[in-house]
């Protein structure tokens, strides 16, 4: 295959894959068709095929793609170089931010929660690969908790858990939470002042349960 053919198929392939996101998230596995991820890739079901050959393979490939984003971009902060305090508060305001900027993902997430994460349960890797959440956040609590600044007692577990729902939440519930409780039109799901608004507020609430 020549170089020009070679990127030419990568090119499609991107773009089932791309496409394929959009459509698990707005659909979930069930109701997603193998057709429509054809038609907003612009191409046919035969080449859907042809490169993930069935749809739970390509719902697979989606899931593992989805929760490696999250976590490889975790990584890429660089909170190991700041104080403890500066370390927490940067990751919860990149986790708010994340979550919305990535609304897409959290979808693709509810849904499986839907299915009561069948498709988690039976892949070791995304359980070996989100490990690395725990790890960093348990580093930065025990920096703290050597200087005598966050509690002696915190299971990262529980922290990160804390971190996920004010993120996860603002997407999961967006329009349900902000047409019964905000007054006039919606404002847009990565709206900037609602950003800054969830941030501060969950900022405030998590240093509040790890301050010592």
């Amino acid at each position: 295959m020549s170089a020009i053919a070679q990127d030419e198929a990568q090119s499609l392939k991107t773009r089932i894959f791309t496409a394929a996101i959009a459509v698990f998230a707005e659909h979930g596995l069930a109701g997603a068709r193998m057709e429509q991820i054809a038609s907003e890739a612009q191409t046919t079901k035969r080449m859907v095929v042809y490169y993930f050959k069935t749809k739970e393979l390509l719902y697979q490939a989606v899931l593992q793609y989805v929760y490696s984003r999250i976590r490889e971009t975790e990584q890429q902060l660089g909170l190991e170089n700041l104080p403890p305090v500066e370390a927490l508060v940067q990751l919860v305001k990149w986790s708010v931010r994340y979550h919305v900027e990535h609304a897409d993902f959290m979808r693709i997430i509810c849904m499986e929660n839907m299915q009561r994460g069948k498709w988690l349960l039976a892949s070791g890797d995304l359980k070996r690969l989100n490990k690395s959440a725990l790890s960093l956040l348990e580093q930065i609590l025990h920096r703290g908790q050597e200087l005598g600044i966050f509690q002696p007692a915190l299971e990262a577990r529980d922290v990160h858990r804390l971190i996920s729902s004010f993120s996860f939440y603002q997407v999961s519930n967006f329009y349900s939470f902000n047409s019964l409780y905000l007054e006039g039109p919606l404002p847009d799901i990565d709206d900037e002042a609602l950003i800054r608004h969830h941030s501060d507020l969950a900022v405030k609430s998590i240093l509040r349960f790890v301050i010592a």
